[in-house]
């Protein structure tokens, strides 16, 4: 199995390309990473023959197509992306399209243009709930994969665009695509802009936790490996043309996850800690996805105990 991993420096995709290298001996993976703000090659401090890097841009079609082809790619997973949403609501969000939406059709054209040359048998393109909009607090609805997208901010609008992008490629060109929608992704290397790296940074620092709104916006967070594992499945099991969510079912107040990271800390809240601000502009309510697509073909988290994790991810980030 030959694979080209895009934006595989960042969070996610390290983490993928490890978790490959470790399961699979009959692999080849390309990582083809622009090396970006949120890049950081000490993830991915791989010495292996069956592994190697190349820094090009997603939207290099000359550079991209040429690494497909030179290393005999088979398969294509697509983590590049920018993604901090605070950068697409306070910036231009030029490059949020630039990478989210014209990036995801630069590999598409390569696919569709010299696909069968090449020999590509699958492409995973890996978005996120955020492009289904916001559902409401105590509602009993989930996003499935047949929701009406609904994005609240320019991120997930790029998001959006590019899952789009794919689905019409397939119906136009069957160019043999998947995408996965996943909920917020939690683990070790995390850029230190996320939440949990952040908020164990401030407290070490003495500062205030910054709570948006009233702090009761609910995610459902997932640990990284078990999203890998999902994609792994989607590899071999996913059908070209669909859509996957990909959840744990545990969904936490932002509020709450603080509280527990204060209390790995050895730490006793108070209200001193935190400091309530102005809340994002199209911050959504709530993201919960309904994941039973993907688990009917065998895949299921094994990461199931948040509290237990969040200490270790604690441990980790001190």
């Amino acid at each position: 199995m030959r694979i080209l991993i895009t934006g595989g420096c960042g969070f996610i995709g390290s983490h993928f390309i490890k978790y490959m290298l470790e399961k699979y001996t009959n692999i080849y993976i390309v990582n083809y990473d622009s090396l970006t703000y949120a890049a950081n090659l000490k993830n991915i401090e791989v010495k292996a023959d069956n592994y190697k890097l190349v820094v090009g841009d997603i939207n290099d079609r000359q550079l991209l197509s040429q690494t497909l082809i030179d290393n005999q790619i088979e398969y294509i997973v697509n983590f590049a992306a920018e993604t901090h949403i605070d950068r697409s609501i306070y910036g231009s969000a030029v490059e949020f399209i630039q990478s989210n939406t014209l990036g995801v059709m630069s590999l598409l054209n390569i696919l569709r243009d010299k696909g069968e040359q090449i020999g590509i048998k699958k492409m995973i393109h890996i978005s996120t709930d955020e492009v289904y909009g916001s559902l409401e607090l105590g509602e009993n609805r989930k996003f499935t994969e047949t929701t009406i997208l609904n994005p609240s901010t320019p991120y997930a609008s790029s998001k959006a665009g590019g899952d789009l992008l794919c689905s019409s490629y397939y119906n136009t060109f069957k160019i043999p695509v998947v995408a996965t929608r996943c909920t917020n992704n939690y683990g070790t290397n995390q850029h230190k802009e996320k939440l949990i790296p952040l908020c164990v940074d401030l407290l070490k620092r003495g500062e205030k936790l910054l709570v948006h709104g009233d702090g009761k916006s609910v995610r459902d967070w997932i640990h990284v490996l078990d999203n890998c594992s999902a994609i792994d499945v989607l590899l071999s099991c996913g059908e070209n043309g669909e859509i996957y969510n990909i959840g744990a079912n545990n969904e936490r107040p932002n509020l709450e996850v603080m509280k527990m990271i204060i209390k790995s800390m050895g730490m006793t809240f108070d209200n001193s800690m935190i400091k309530f601000v102005k809340d994002r502009p199209g911050n959504d309510r709530r993201y919960a996805v309904d994941s039973s697509k993907i688990r009917a073909l065998g895949w299921n988290p094994i990461y199931t105990d948040f509290e237990k994790e969040i200490n270790k991810m604690v441990g980790y980030y001190l």
